[in-house]
């Protein structure tokens, strides 16, 4: 048997390849930070595939050819190429930049997280002639929007006043607004066109208004009166994609109860003055309630980042919409009044890298939260023969962001992996070694909060225990002495949650014949496309099969206290369930979820990829399930289901004295308190608070006429008429001040 190179990296297991075979994509990386020979293919006969080819490209130290003829796109190789010489800080000029916004989303966002380094060491003038050029013919007019905010973004003056007044009137929205944030660099003050007397344009729209009113109003007033912050440090924390308060729905899960109890709980930790909480609202959302600051609690806001969207803004569109993030996120975050010290990003995605930028101008320190993720899967997905090209690009994609993110934060921390700590990813990010100081970053405890069960929750859950109860009876027959099983599962309805797999596990393995499967997840609504798709796959894998079919209950998200309430019922055999949780990811990188089943008493069986198993070991307090396939999950749903009741209850005991001991949202707040205090007390004095040089004076219009605010001493919020408001008296509309803090 042939060793493995002990050169190449193997995986760690259980998060990706089984444990010690050679993982091509992670060695290509260790390579490129330790500038050591690319790790050598072997004696392959064969051409190179796209992933070993684009690979190759990407982390070659030298930037060599592969040594045979490439096959992949030369897009795809220029690309690759670009993404290499940003990671070496090898900037490229502004003219090939420009050149290069012309090769689609993926270039666009190498070039935008290069440019502010670009203009630094060519210049602004040589940086304004290269947009200037594309404006006036080098690229398609279609391209005249990104050009327009590369300029915004390093404040350039590529057009004369006349011209850029022009592109302000122009009928396609990007250009349009494009062009206004991009005045606003020139004279702050503006006479903005109005949409409605434009022609060939629609009336204005809430964000329209929106980005309007923040521009066009010179003389901000005093700061605002409202709810009095503590002395401390002000955070900031971003869920870019979903709902704060619907998880489950559409693309909004877990993070969204993570962080607003994070949120409260980091508002009551000694040493912060209080947490905004970022998120995102589209043009129907503005449309509904133009107001973009919301107390959620006692010094802990929500502040709604605009976005240019007929619907929620998915992951793979926020690259077009990353300049206007990072404009607005700035803007607002330049309004509190004082500026925010800490903002902490989780997700590898183009909105991170808007908010980035946001720190970057505003002067915050960034802390980013890392995950091997997808890198742990790249060669198991993308190596194989008829692997998805576009799938590839975008994971590509993904991990640059990644890098980048770890190359602009000013502390990285993981989520504990397999075996507690954070090995893995440092396996996957070699250049974290380096910062760490040699080892791996920390891990700060994720955790749940306390449960408090809803007051009018009884009658919404005897309602669904009677539907449960209702489908157990399709159970009861001869032959099956065994008491029939509640199988629950909890997860918006996404390919990376694999309902479909579960269902067709539960039914191909004969589990559906002892338990009733019960999947909670979803908007009430078929408008979101990938709930959609989910529903369609999961009602094929019961078509066959009649008896599955009545024994499968499909239930629409629920609230998080209703979720747990469900739980607690399912889990007391006082109730008369014999219930068991089951996980069917591809993987979680934490689960929180999981968390809260083991809390409410549930014996629980979970991926054994991702982070879940650094805290459920299989057999001592919960299983742990191979689910990349239909066939293996299903080898853990009998599992599952023929634990004896003893053993479970057992099992569910100790795994919820560790939740409850560990796992809460209040020891995860007192860790990152550290981390906040340590990074931002390292920002030097002059990049704290700094104001963009882009950003003209002007009010944000935050509360329509007629909403009232209640004073405060020191520094504050304000704080919008509501339930959660205090009254007091009424001001004048739009009394937000956006402080130049220059």
């Amino acid at each position: 048997m042939r060793r493995p190179d002990p050169a190449v990296p193997v995986d760690p297991a259980p998060g990706g390849r089984p444990p010690g075979r050679p993982d091509p994509f992670a060695a290509a990386r260790a390579a490129y930070w330790k500038h050591a020979p690319h790790p050598s293919p072997g004696s392959r006969a064969a051409a190179p595939d796209l992933f070993t080819e684009l690979v190759r490209a990407e982390y070659r130290p030298d930037g060599a050819p592969a040594g045979r003829p490439a096959g992949a796109p030369s897009g795809d190789l220029v690309l690759a190429g670009l993404r290499r010489r940003v990671r070496a800080g090898d900037t490229p000029p502004p003219e090939t930049c420009v050149r290069l916004l012309a090769d689609g989303d993926h270039a666009r966002a190498a070039v935008f997280d290069a440019w502010p380094e670009v203009v630094r060491r060519h210049g602004t003038e040589r940086a304004a002639a290269a947009v200037r050029r594309g404006l006036h013919g080098a690229l398609p007019p279609h391209l005249a929007a990104p050009l327009l905010d590369l300029a915004a973004a390093e404040s350039l003056v590529p057009l004369a006043r006349p011209e850029l007044l022009r592109l302000a009137h122009a009928p396609e929205r990007t250009v349009r607004h494009a062009a206004w944030r991009l005045l606003a660099a020139y004279d702050g003050a503006l006479p903005l066109p109005h949409a409605d007397a434009m022609p060939g344009t629609r009336p204005a729209d809430a964000y329209e208004r929106l980005l309007r009113e923040a521009l066009r109003t010179p003389d901000p007033p005093a700061a605002p009166e409202g709810a009095e912050l503590r002395p401390g440090t002000l955070v900031a924390q971003s869920m870019l994609l979903g709902h704060l308060d619907r998880p489950g729905e559409g693309l909004s899960g877990g993070l969204g109860v993570l962080l607003g109890a994070l949120g409260d709980a980091l508002a009551r930790a000694d040493g912060v003055a209080g947490v905004l909480t970022l998120v995102t609202a589209c043009v129907p959302e503005l449309e509904a309630d133009p107001l973009l600051l919301r107390r959620r609690g006692p010094r802990h806001w929500a502040l709604r980042l605009p976005v240019d969207s007929p619907r929620q803004v998915r992951p793979e569109e926020l690259g077009r919409h990353r300049e206007a993030l990072a404009w607005w996120a700035t803007r607002l975050l330049g309004s509190l009044g004082r500026p925010v010290d800490v903002l902490h990003v989780r997700y590898a995605d183009d909105g991170s890298l808007a908010l980035a930028e946001a720190a970057r101008r505003s002067g915050a320190a960034l802390v980013f939260t890392a995950a091997p993720d997808p890198h742990r899967q790249m060669t198991e997905r993308h190596a194989a023969p008829g692997a998805d090209a576009n799938a590839l690009r975008y994971d590509l994609h993904r991990v640059f962001v990644a890098d980048r993110l770890v190359d602009r934060a000013d502390r990285v921390v993981g989520i504990a992996g397999p075996g507690g700590g954070t090995d893995e990813l440092l396996h996957h990010f070699p250049q974290l070694a380096g910062r760490a100081g040699g080892g791996a970053p920390d891990a700060p405890p994720e955790g749940i909060p306390p449960y408090r069960p809803p007051a009018d929750a009884g009658r919404r859950i005897d309602s669904l225990l009677a539907a449960v109860g209702a489908a157990l009876g399709a159970t009861a027959g001869p032959g099956r002495p065994r008491t029939p099983t509640v199988l629950l599962t909890i997860g918006r309805l996404h390919p990376v949650k694999q309902q479909d797999v579960l269902v067709r596990a539960w039914v191909e393995s004969g589990a559906f014949r002892e338990s009733v499967l019960v999947c909670v997840g979803g908007s009430p609504s078929d408008a979101d496309p990938a709930e959609r798709a989910m529903r369609a796959r999961v009602e094929r894998a019961v078509a066959a099969s009649p008896e599955a079919a009545e024994r499968l209950l499909l239930l629409p998200a629920l609230a998080n206290a209703d979720v747990r309430t469900l739980e607690r019922r399912l889990a007391d055999p006082a109730n008369g369930f014999r219930a068991r949780y089951v996980c069917p990811s591809a993987k979680e990188e934490f689960g929180l979820a999981v968390l809260e089943a083991m809390e409410a008493g549930l014996l629980v069986a979970a991926p054994v990829r991702g982070g879940v198993p650094h805290y459920l070991v299989d057999g001592r307090n919960g299983l742990l399930v191979d689910t990349s396939c239909a066939r293996t999950l299903g080898e853990g749903l009998l599992r599952l289901l023929r634990v004896d009741d003893g053993a479970a209850a057992a099992m569910a005991r100790r795994a919820q004295g560790l939740v409850r001991s560990t796992y809460s949202s209040d020891a995860m707040a007192r860790a990152l308190t550290r981390h906040y205090t340590a990074v931002a007390a390292r920002i030097p004095t002059g990049r704290k608070g700094a104001a963009p040089s882009c950003e003209g004076p002007g009010r944000l219009p935050v509360v329509p006429e007629g909403r009232s605010r209640t004073g405060g001493e020191g520094t504050s919020f304000p704080e919008p008429d509501g339930p959660s408001a205090v009254r007091g008296p009424a001001r004048a509309a739009r009394p937000w001040a956006a402080s130049s803090r220059g």
